[in-house]
């Protein structure tokens, strides 16, 4: 196998994956980890790496189009952000759903409420 992702296409899929994960932490917003930027940007970067030089690695640069200096930009686009979207709005809607639950700390531990004469 033959890798020719380049150094440009390199700092592209960089780009797109941190403007994913950074549009993921938005959505989901304070409902789940603060990381959740940095999990969904290394997802999107495996998963368009995979896709570019593994799914579509075969493909020559007249046969898809934008090729940019190897990264297959339209297949890494759309076939890594229609999962991530789901995938990100999935843990919103689990997290919200659950959200009457009882009060808890950032580690996500059950706190105790004081009952009343308690001291």
């Amino acid at each position: 196998m033959r890798w020719d992702l380049g150094l440009l296409g390199l700092l592209l899929l960089v780009a797109m994956s941190l403007g994913f994960g950074v549009i993921a932490q938005l959505v989901a917003g304070r409902a789940t980890t603060r990381w959740l930027w940095l999990i969904a940007a290394a997802g999107y970067f495996v998963g368009g790496l995979f896709i570019s030089e593994v799914w579509f690695g075969w493909a020559t640069q007249e046969e898809l189009q934008p090729n940019i200096d190897g990264l297959s930009f339209d297949e890494v686009l759309l076939i890594g952000l229609v999962p991530g979207i789901v995938t990100v709005l999935i843990t919103r809607w689990i997290r919200h759903r659950g959200g009457g639950g009882g009060a808890s700390d950032r580690s996500g531990a059950q706190r105790r409420r004081p009952t009343a004469g308690a001291v």
